[in-house]
């Protein structure tokens, strides 16, 4: 028996963005993205349609806001005091979120995006940014022990370890070898930015 939402208690703001990002990323790991819909969210969700088109006017924006929903703020990002320590800990990080639905998203979201420029355009206009503001903060800490030259820091710099991390993820899926994250942190993003390898 499905239940009407319309006689369950009324939620406005917060604690209905909860519920609906909740039913998206529950949605995204049983069906998947390819056949996650705004009808089966709303439901899931206990709410209607037009609570969702409101907000989100397509299941892309949707499942992009319910993803960073759940991703850490840049400033929690794990101090381990060096930057080796730190870099691995946030690589690690997003690995094991690739591994959920964050990833099965990701997968989703770029393969309609590809063949569509509208997609594409919502997916850039919709992207805020997380890996590199949490690589930023990575850096900039650094910065400040005196490891890494604040001129050696540039946004390519940045994005390239996160990017090495996603393009593995995207063609072979997960999980994301430990040894790859090791090796991405060691050869190449530690050198970019002016240290010694290890």
């Amino acid at each position: 028996m499905v239940t009407d939402h319309r006689k369950q208690p009324r939620r406005r703001g917060e604690a209905l963005h909860a519920a609906i990002f909740e039913a998206t990323l529950d949605e995204l790991a049983e069906v998947g993205y390819a056949k996650l819909t705004m009808e089966r969210v709303a439901e899931r969700a206990r709410t209607g349609k037009a609570s969702l088109y409101r907000r989100w006017p397509s299941r892309l924006e949707l499942v992009m806001a319910a993803v960073y929903s759940v991703l850490p703020d840049p400033a929690d990002v794990a101090d381990t005091g060096s930057l080796r320590g730190d870099l691995l800990a946030l690589l690690r990080h997003t690995s094991a979120a690739l591994d959920g639905a964050p990833g099965e998203a990701m997968r989703g979201l770029l393969s309609e995006a590809l063949g569509d420029r509208g997609q594409a355009a919502t997916l850039r206009e919709n992207s805020q940014g997380a890996g590199r503001r949490m690589m930023h903060e990575v850096v900039r800490r650094a910065v400040e022990r005196g490891e890494v030259e604040a001129g050696a820091v540039t946004p390519r710099r940045l994005d390239v370890g996160q990017a090495m991390i996603r393009q593995h993820f995207l063609f072979n899926g997960p999980p994301i070898p430990d040894t790859l994250i090791v090796e991405v942190v060691d050869e190449i993003i530690v050198p970019l930015l002016g240290c010694p390898a290890p």
